[in-house]
């Protein structure tokens, strides 16, 4: 079995994503364990994009909201009130390594057009080369329902896929697929998924909290998406964040498709 660290280390192009309950409400001290984590990726020669949901919840307590709101509206208004506050811990929180956070708020406009792709790759690339961590998040504040990726799961892939990756890390509050919620007895996790393989037996569930659009299912829906493009998915906890790079960590490896040249 190979360790994730050494997957780790193999990639020179790593997407990471990390959703809202992963780094909110009493999970907040996981921000610095992140920014640690991405900051030892960029010392050991790699390049970091980070995919970070985390904005509407940010937003809740501030306004007396304990679950995420269903109205529109309301969401987009805390995501307009979260995004720059959200910004703001991960700016103090790279400054400790004299790193800049360059924002990017992405809509699946952005990314079904073949300008607007262009320009945000370019705008990806340049912020790289200059040795700023690119933050994507959804523009919450602005998508309507018709033109929402839905969850940063499937918003990661897709990044991950154009930035051409050679690894997508999902960061979640479990910390590997398993064969049914981890919470239900008889619940096995699952080491490795082959490409292709058939997992029309698992039971998977959707959020497991009140900030969160995703869940198991989002993650097994993106790890498919970027397999299939040839990009190597980890899924781990971010439990294990602090680690691993560095050691060996129960996870769930997405074996990607072989990769076609360009």
């Amino acid at each position: 079995m190979i360790k994730t660290s050494q997957r780790i280390a193999s990639a020179n192009r790593i997407v990471v994503k990390v959703g809202s309950s992963s780094i909110t409400g009493q999970n907040e001290a996981n921000l610095d364990l992140l920014v640690d984590f991405l900051v030892r990726l960029k010392v050991s020669g790699k390049e970091v994009i980070l995919v970070s949901s985390g904005a509407i919840a940010t937003a809740m307590p501030l306004i007396g909201l304990t679950v995420k709101s269903e109205d529109l509206a309301t969401s987009q208004a805390l995501a307009s009130i979260g995004q720059a506050k959200l910004m703001g811990r991960y700016e103090r929180s790279l400054a400790r390594y004299d790193i800049l956070p360059g924002q990017m708020l992405l809509t699946v406009d952005n990314l079904d057009q073949e300008s607007t792709t262009e320009n945000a790759m370019r705008a990806l690339e340049r912020l790289l080369e200059i040795g700023v961590l690119p933050i994507i998040n959804e523009n919450d504040s602005v998508a309507t329902q018709e033109i929402r990726f839905g969850d940063n799961d499937q918003l990661a892939a897709r990044v991950a896929l154009l930035a051409d990756a050679d690894l997508l890390v999902l960061f979640s509050d479990i910390d590997a697929l398993y064969t049914r919620p981890p919470s239900e007895a008889g619940a096995e996790p699952i080491d490795v998924v082959d490409f292709g393989a058939d997992l029309s037996h698992l039971q998977v569930s959707g959020t497991s909290t009140g900030y969160g659009t995703g869940g198991a299912l989002t993650k097994l829906a993106a790890a498919q998406l970027a397999t299939s493009g040839g990009v190597g998915v980890l899924l781990t906890s971010t439990a294990n964040i602090a680690s691993v790079d560095q050691a060996d960590c129960r996870n769930t490896w997405f074996e990607p498709a072989d990769r076609i040249a360009k």
